[in-house]
């Protein structure tokens, strides 16, 4: 059998440092044991005893990445789909899910805490220097004071899938940069707060920035589950809740899709 102790090494260091990484491991096939370590941008390491097989099980190795769930796979000898000969465990090790938040208010303060205990590595932007300080928000990683569209400039080409951004600002010079520029990412969770009143002129900007029918369905607004939140911390739990059904495929009431007043 392969040595496997280089690529434990190797994986060993990418994730001390953060670098999405996964290992494959045959578990039921012509080589039980063999591995293949897969990083993006790098090439693959070592092997499954087979080619063909190696390659569909990166192309599927990056997808668990993307995901950041670890799964059992099952292919043909030589990677064929929908057969079972040969069983794989994926181990995807992703980096935590990024939060980012702009608008340095009461409920960034909350969302943050919430979004730390389920992971997230949390950034906090506000354009006003006096606002956006490590002080009042304690639970960030980072606190940044820039534009929110200058920062997803800087940023936006490392978010995914399992990214959010929460749009928190109240205000149109803000959060219309922010929502179009955060458009401009793969970032998988998009919501702005704001009454239904805010939302239908915030609309009527974002079209005028440009925002086609497209982009305005992936803006979770009013933003947050209808589960009669009033607090920050209540808000912050229903942000995070949609966070996870929106992630997981779960239909569940968001006040988006609701009508009426959003405090009964």
């Amino acid at each position: 059998m392969v040595d496997a102790a280089p690529l434990y090494e190797v994986l060993r260091d990418a994730i001390r440092t953060e670098e999405p990484v996964a290992l494959a491991t045959m578990v039921e096939g012509p080589n039980p044991g063999a591995k293949l370590l897969v990083r993006p941008g790098h090439a693959p390491a070592g092997s499954l005893g087979n080619a063909d097989l190696d390659r569909v099980v990166v192309r599927d190795t990056l997808g668990a990445l993307e995901s950041g769930l670890s799964s059992p796979r099952h292919y043909g000898p030589l990677g064929e789909a929908r057969q079972a000969e040969v069983a794989v465990f994926v181990e995807a090790f992703a980096p935590p899910p990024q939060m980012i938040i702009f608008g340095a208010v009461d409920f960034t303060a909350a969302l943050a805490r919430v979004a730390k205990v389920l992971g997230c590595r949390v950034t906090v932007c506000d354009a006003r220097p006096v606002f956006a300080t490590a002080v009042r928000f304690p639970a960030a990683d980072d606190v940044v004071s820039d534009w929110p569209d200058r920062h997803l400039a800087k940023v936006g080409a490392s978010l995914g899938p399992r990214d959010a951004i929460c749009v928190l600002t109240h205000d149109h010079k803000f959060d219309v940069p922010a929502i179009t520029a955060a458009l401009a990412t793969r970032a998988g969770y998009i919501g702005a707060m704001g009454s239904r009143r805010t939302h239908t002129e915030r609309i009527e900007r974002l079209r005028a920035a440009g925002v086609d029918d497209t982009g305005l369905a992936r803006v979770m607004a009013p933003i947050g589950l209808d589960i009669g939140a009033r607090t920050p911390e209540e808000t912050a739990v229903s942000i995070c809740a949609e966070i996870i059904a929106l992630r997981t495929g779960h239909t569940a009431p968001s006040l988006r899709d609701t009508e009426g007043s959003i405090h009964r």
